[in-house]
């Protein structure tokens, strides 16, 4: 790996922990049955998101890139992920008030049970925030 790749990954990871509020590298660990590639995926796909993606907030403040990344996740019922936005978007500023508005969008324009299916997740963030 190139000295310029170890140095984005880090960044990335330090972009991570601020958007999140805990450290990413528990979660991109290898187990001895993936390929070694695996590895090398992990580390485009965080480069990607949290060194090329988040940061860029000329347009797109980092509370509305949240509030979309939300949308996004629960719209497509990745269950997981949304429960990471949720925190990226509360450590952010956005209000849980507007995280519920965000759900009604979701319900009219992708399903109410997609919508309920997601918010389950809110409620369970939600409470973390408490």
């Amino acid at each position: 790996m190139s000295e310029s790749t170890v140095r984005d990954y880090a960044t990335a990871l330090d972009e991570a922990e601020k958007l999140l509020g805990f450290r990413l590298e528990r979660y991109l660990g290898t187990a001895t049955t993936e390929p070694e590639n695996a590895e090398d995926f992990k580390r485009i796909a965080t480069i990607q998101a949290f060194g090329d993606a988040w940061p860029r907030t000329d347009h797109l403040d980092t509370r509305t890139r949240a509030l979309v990344s939300v949308t996004i996740a629960a719209s497509l019922g990745v269950l997981e992920p949304l429960r990471g936005q949720l925190r990226i978007a509360l450590n952010s500023g956005a209000t849980k008030e507007e995280i519920v508005e965000v759900f009604i969008q979701i319900a009219a324009y992708a399903g109410v049970a997609r919508a309920f299916e997601g918010y389950g997740i809110a409620a369970e963030v939600f409470a973390e925030h408490a």
